[in-house]
Order: C-alpha cells, then sequence, then structure tokens
C-alpha cells in the first residue's frame, strides 16, 4: 500500500489571501462573494530589474501643486463634503439605493462643471457623462427636465470600456463621469459586467487615466442589499474619495456623506432637496428633522447631534406598546440598533423600568441616521416617556451619551448645540455635567449649583440617567 498521499486542491481567496482545501462561494474571512478560485502551483517570485523612470525624483517642496488645487462644484453642500471641491486627478465613487437620486445630482455636478460662471469663454471645461444604465434620450429628457442643457455637456451611451477611453481621447474632458461602473465591462478579461474581475479592470484603467490626464472621474457604484458598494473590497481602497447617497425614497430629503476622502474631512454631512426640477443644497436643515405640534406627546424627545461642524436638531420618537409575542418586538429606523438594545437594558436594570413584555419602536424624523452616541440620552427620555405615558416639555433637548452604569457622560460640542437649539427657540437642555466648562477648566459662575444659564437656554446638568429622568420630567 503506497504511503503518498493525493494533494489536495487549494483555493485562495482573490481579495484578501484566505485559503480553504474547498471552493466556497463566500470567502470566509472578507465575506466577498464569487472571489475564492482554484490556487495554481506556487512559483518563485520574479527578480525584477530597474528600469527607466516616467519622472525623477523630486524635493518635496520643489513639487508644483497649482493643478491639483480644489474646483469648487457649484453645488455648496456637496463642496462641504468633499472638504472645498474636486480635486484634479482625484477618482470619487459615490453609492446609493437604486432610484435615491445619484444621477441626477450628478447630471447637475456635470453640468455646472461645463459652465464657464464667469470665468473667460474662451475656456472651455468640457465634462463627459457616460451612461450604461439608460439611452441617451432618456438622460436627455431628465437633462431638460432639471435644466442641465450647456453646450460643453457631452453625453456617451456606451458598455465597453475602450469605448469609453476613446470618448475621453475625443473629448478631453476636465470630468468625466460613468453612471455606473457595473455596467462598464472589457473584453480583455473574463467575467460579465459588474463581476469581480470586470469591476476591478474598469476601476484600474480608468483611475491610470485619471491620473495621467488630471481629469476627475467620477464613479457610480450599487449598493448590495446590506448597505455596501457591490463589487470588490479593493474598489474603496483604490478612489480617493467614497461617497454615500442616503435618504427616504418617500421623501425629498437627501443627504451626503463622505466615508473615505484623501482630501477633506471624512464628518461631514450635506443635505439636499430632490424634487421634480433638480436638487439644490439646504444650508439649514435642522427644522425638517423635528416634528410641528401644538401639544407634546408622550415617546418623543429632541436632541441635537454634530455633523462635522454642523449641528442639527433632530427629534427621536419611541413607542411601547403591550406585547402579544413570546419575545417581544424591538425594531429601529435611523437609530443604531445595538446602541437601543444598550439604552433599553441600562434603564431596566439601573431605572427600574421594566419593558421586558413590550414591544420597543425607536425612530427618527425625517429620515435622518443618528449615529453618534450623543443621542443615548434623548433615546432613554424618549423611551421612558413612552412607557409611563408621560411627555416633555416641547421646549426641552437633551444631549449625553449612556453608560453601562448608568452613568450620563460628557460628548464634544455642547455648546455649538447648546447655540443651534436657542436659534430654534429652545428653552431648556438637559446635558451631562461638566459640559459647560471654559477651555481653562473653570466653571461658568451660576446662581444654582444644578441649573444655569447659556445662550438664554436654561440648562441642567446631570450625573446619571436616573437624575436625568427626574428633572426632565418635572421641567416646565
Amino acid at each position: 500500500m503506497s504511503r503518498a498521499k493525493t494533494a489536495k486542491a487549494s483555493y485562495r481567496c482573490t481579495e484578501c489571501g484566505w485559503q480553504t482545501s474547498k471552493w466556497v462561494g463566500r470567502c470566509g474571512e472578507c465575506q466577498t462573494w464569487g472571489t475564492v478560485a482554484e490556487a495554481g502551483t506556487a512559483t518563485p517570485a520574479r527578480v525584477v530589474t530597474a528600469g527607466p523612470v516616467s519622472a525623477p525624483a523630486r524635493p518635496i517642496g520643489q513639487v508644483d501643486v497649482r493643478s491639483a488645487t480644489m474646483r469648487a462644484t457649484g453645488l455648496d453642500e456637496l463642496d462641504r463634503v468633499l472638504g472645498g471641491g474636486m480635486v484634479p486627478g482625484a477618482v470619487l465613487l459615490l453609492a446609493g439605493e437604486p432610484g435615491i437620486g445619484k444621477s441626477t445630482l450628478l447630471l447637475e455636478v456635470a453640468a455646472l462643471a461645463s459652465t464657464p460662471d464667469g470665468r473667460d469663454a474662451a475656456e472651455r471645461s468640457p465634462v463627459l457623462y457616460v451612461t450604461g444604465e439608460e439611452s441617451a434620450e432618456q438622460v436627455r429628457l431628465r437633462a431638460d427636465r432639471v435644466g442641465a442643457i450647456t453646450d460643453d455637456l457631452y453625453l456617451a451611451a456606451e458598455t465597453e470600456l475602450s469605448a469609453v477611453l476613446g470618448h475621453i481621447d475625443a473629448v478631453e474632458p476636465s470630468l468625466v463621469v460613468v453612471d455606473s461602473i457595473q455596467t462598464i465591462g472589457t473584453s480583455e478579461v473574463d467575467g460579465a459586467p459588474g463581476g469581480v474581475t470586470q469591476i476591478r479592470e474598469v476601476a484600474a484603467n480608468l483611475i491610470r487615466v485619471a491620473k495621467e490626464r488630471c481629469v476627475t472621474v467620477v464613479l457610480v457604484g450599487h449598493v448590495t442589499k446590506e448597505g455596501a458598494i457591490a463589487g470588490p473590497r479593493l474598489l474603496e481602497h483604490l478612489v480617493d474619495v467614497v461617497l454615500y447617497f442616503e435618504g427616504d425614497r418617500h421623501s425629498r430629503l437627501r443627504m451626503i456623506r463622505a466615508v473615505k476622502n484623501r482630501y477633506g474631512p471624512t464628518d461631514e454631512l450635506g443635505c439636499f432637496d430632490l424634487s421634480e426640477v433638480g436638487i439644490v443644497g439646504l444650508p439649514d436643515p435642522s427644522g425638517l428633522f423635528l416634528t410641528r405640534r401644538e401639544e407634546p406627546v408622550p415617546g418623543t424627545c429632541v436632541t441635537v447631534t454634530l455633523e462635522g461642524r454642523r449641528p442639527l436638531v433632530a427629534e427621536v420618537q419611541a413607542l411601547v406598546a403591550k406585547s402579544h409575542l413570546p419575545a417581544p418586538r424591538r425594531a429601529s429606523s435611523g437609530l443604531d440598533t445595538s446602541r437601543v438594545a444598550m439604552v433599553l437594558a441600562v434603564l431596566a436594570q439601573r431605572c427600574k423600568i421594566s419593558m421586558h413584555e413590550k414591544d420597543v419602536y425607536v425612530s427618527t424624523v425625517g429620515g435622518v441616521r443618528l449615529s453618534e452616541t450623543s443621542v443615548d440620552l434623548a433615546l432613554a427620555l424618549a423611551v421612558a416617556g413612552s412607557t409611563v405615558e408621560q411627555s416633555l416639555s416641547g421646549s426641552l433637548i437633551a444631549v449625553g451619551e449612556v453608560g453601562l452604569a448608568g452613568e450620563v457622560r460628557v460628548v464634544p460640542g455642547v455648546q455649538r448645540r447648546l447655540g443651534e437649539a436657542a436659534r430654534l427657540g429652545f428653552k431648556h437642555a438637559v446635558v451631562p455635567r461638566g459640559s459647560l466648562e471654559l477651555g481653562d477648566g473653570s466653571p461658568l459662575k451660576r446662581a444654582d449649583p444644578q441649573l444655569m444659564s447659556y445662550e438664554g437656554m436654561k440648562v441642567m446638568e446631570v450625573d446619571s440617567l436616573t437624575q436625568a429622568l427626574q428633572v426632565a420630567f418635572t421641567a416646565p
């Protein structure tokens, strides 16, 4: 009997390098679909000799940065998220759900970028819009509706990468919009358009063109049902900026966030109003996240969240109802599910507010998503109010992070948050103790150790969630 063993075939993920003895459809490490392939026989690394360089290395102080200066897009809210505008040679990836308004937004950006707008009329700034999902006639109809018809906006309906590159050679644009990268393919590699290999090859060629010609390229990306960008994770690493376009499809409000930005901040939020005649920025969107009512309703509380340097006043709503199910239902919309579960546990354990036989529903107003921990206190007050059927004052806001021990922790930017709330007419605030100390650590003067005035508001400082419940429900 031969002692030799048959070698098992080895399979490797082309994204992260994870190995397995048998083929699987999804990588067990990076959870990417369709990237596991049979690994060939290991070959020694090739020795690469030195070759000619494209340009000699220079001292970093002698590198001319004038060609990489940001150019404003004409949409102030988008410029806020990008950090001032688009950088020539940069590659941006814009992702969002179907029908959310990605094409409308980029058509508006393309029209503004192709308009001289005060520059010398002889200074041409052509823009190329490549559509792989619609015909040129369909895009033209949308452009007529939103007023995006300009002489230097060129439109091409293509799904082949070589044809797209040919259009770039012919038009010589300063901005290229590809809608979307999942519809563009190339015959040079195997697979259907939208596959991992195709997306990687198409993106690599477009990035190369952007860097070589100093052309800004905007790629539209599809998202999966989990909300992640479809395709290889490598795509997000290759591009310079990754933007997410969000919003409720039944509302006109749209929001754009940057989750990656090599040239600016990643904590800013841009708000837009999408209508039949186009998309416009909303410089003051706070009022959109509030419900106007004559009388307070149990289960509602207003908070102020910071998106970058912008304070946003938003309302948190909660409904606690008797459950007829063996396992009570917990549902949330616009809030982090894990934070909601934690706040409910703290209320039950530290404040003795029992909800083990009740369904709990929590939501935000206006489709805004609140991920900051400063929302914890408002969430707790809303849930407690709905449980005991007691409403909070309509002029009260609550800001603070709730800990597992039931303490209320300080969050950054409280003074900026209170200033925004005072501007909108709120009169009372519940904040963590120590939130209004000066930069040198000395406390502001106050007549009452528990109560002080700031920006015309009565501010109540608390140490624990139990104390916050007491002062919030007794505020006038």
